[in-house]
């Protein structure tokens, strides 16, 4: 047999695709599909590589190999590389790039692929009835999209039944949830039927011996992650100026400047477990004389008594240089306070929840309402009503959402919003860049797409 020549080489018939056979002839078989990263890999995969080219150009060599980088050069064809492809080394430095990109710029890159539901189910942390897992929950959270859940005592009854619910929720969620409780020890404990009863902030402030608020946080959040909760919504740091109905054992001590440490102690303690941690009750339940579960508390108080007790611990973990004192979120609440704002409770006030708390206390983390079903809150607005002065008083996320025919309404009341321009995509779209950030920053959520 005669070796073909370059000639008769080049001058072969090409193949036929295989997607368009020769009339007659036996198709092939398709070659079996690679398993390929989803979409929404692939495309922020791209997203990423086209921001560090745009923003770091020349400098990525260095960040990668620590060395700058030389000058340009050219290199000989070899084969069919012009360079060698990366070996795993190099491809595990590539992932270790994002070190050098914040949480935040992260979260703009999924956001940039998500739709208007998904972006709007982000801002619910929902709670449930009953006790366990249901198939209403399984709604809210795989085809409404929330961004997370509350669990409350009663469905936390073993160790195993409240894991094992966990685990689910987290397998049917569209993206990891934030699984959260308030549990702070003493009269507030929602895992006392798995682990026991604990000693509270008060009690604990008592002993005299600041480790103890720092044993108590690590016992707390060891429990917590045990069973699947990354998000403790505590401490109080509340400062007891009368002691009110809803502060009975809560507090750190009596001044600003004991619920600072020892509060502060319990949330480094707390965040540097790795849970998230979540102040309460701003702009402060220390005055209150009501309970806002009944009604609205009103808190007759000057600016300067505001600034310099309910705030201050405010101010102070918002402009710590501890990271692990900088709270991953803070809770608002139902409270009035004429001195700021004399027509809208606190969680429904833009005076207080962006003037205040964003702009002059400097905190740009997640803002979470409490439960909007309370009576202080519910006693004049309805649900839907009630979410949408949330989030246009600029709250993040809203508590108090309890099935899906509720988060379904109130989800269309946003849009309702949207449209009428009383609420803009933009903060829309900030809120859930922080709450996406905050899942990325405690390892809830990939901080790089897979390569």
């Amino acid at each position: 047999m005669s070796i073909p020549t370059e000639q008769s080489q080049l001058s072969l018939p090409l193949q036929q695709p295989f997607g368009n056979p020769v009339h007659g002839q036996e198709q092939l078989p398709e070659r079996p599909a690679r398993h390929k990263a989803p979409g929404w890999t692939k495309a922020l995969v791209l997203l990423l590589l086209a921001f560090l080219v745009a923003t770091l150009g020349g400098d990525i060599r260095q960040m990668v190999t620590g060395s700058a980088a030389p000058p340009l050069q050219t290199f000989e064809m070899t084969g069919p590389f012009i360079q060698q492809p990366l070996n795993p080394d190099q491809v595990n430095k590539l992932h270790q790039l994002s070190t050098y990109i914040n949480y935040k710029t992260l979260a703009k890159m999924y956001l940039s692929r998500m739709t208007l539901d998904q972006k709007l189910g982000q801002l619910f942390m929902v709670q449930y009835w009953g006790y366990t897992y249901s198939n209403d929950l399984e709604t809210m959270i795989h085809d409404q999209y929330a961004g997370g859940v509350i669990m409350y005592g009663a469905q936390m009854q073993t160790f195993n039944q409240t894991k094992n619910d966990i685990t689910h929720m987290q397998k049917k969620a569209w993206m990891p949830l934030l699984i959260s409780t308030d549990e702070e020890g003493g009269y507030v404990e929602r895992i006392m039927n798995i682990y026991g009863h604990r000693s509270g902030a008060l009690e604990t402030y008592q002993t005299g011996k600041i480790e103890n608020a720092a044993n108590l946080g690590h016992s707390i959040s060891h429990d917590l992650q045990a069973l699947g909760i990354n998000t403790d919504l505590a401490p109080d740091v509340d400062v007891p100026v009368v002691m009110g109905p809803d502060q009975y054992m809560r507090t750190w001590g009596y001044t600003p400047q004991s619920v600072i440490q020892w509060g502060g102690t319990y949330l480094r303690a707390i965040q540097g477990d790795g849970e998230i941690g979540c102040l309460k009750h701003f702009p402060g339940l220390g005055a209150a004389t009501t309970d806002a579960h009944s009604e609205l508390p009103v808190v007759q108080r000057s600016l300067d008594q505001l600034y310099s007790t309910e705030l201050a611990p405010y101010k102070y973990f918002a402009h710590t240089q501890n990271k692990l004192e900088n709270p991953g979120m803070i809770m608002t609440t139902d409270v009035l306070m004429p001195a700021v704002d004399p027509n809208m409770p606190a969680e429904l006030s833009h005076p207080f929840v962006t003037d205040i708390l964003r702009h002059q206390l400097g905190y740009n983390g997640v803002v979470l309402t409490d439960a909007l079903y309370m009576l202080g809150i519910a006693n004049k607005w309805n649900l839907t009503q009630a979410v949408v002065l949330a989030i246009e008083a600029g709250n993040d996320m809203i508590l108090g959402v309890r099935d899906s025919s509720e988060l379904s309404s109130s989800v269309a009341a946003l849009k309702q919003a949207i449209a009428a321009g009383g609420l803009s995509m933009a903060s829309i779209n900030e809120s859930v860049t922080r709450i996406i950030a905050l899942k990325i920053q405690y390892h809830l959520w990939p901080g790089t797409p897979e390569l």
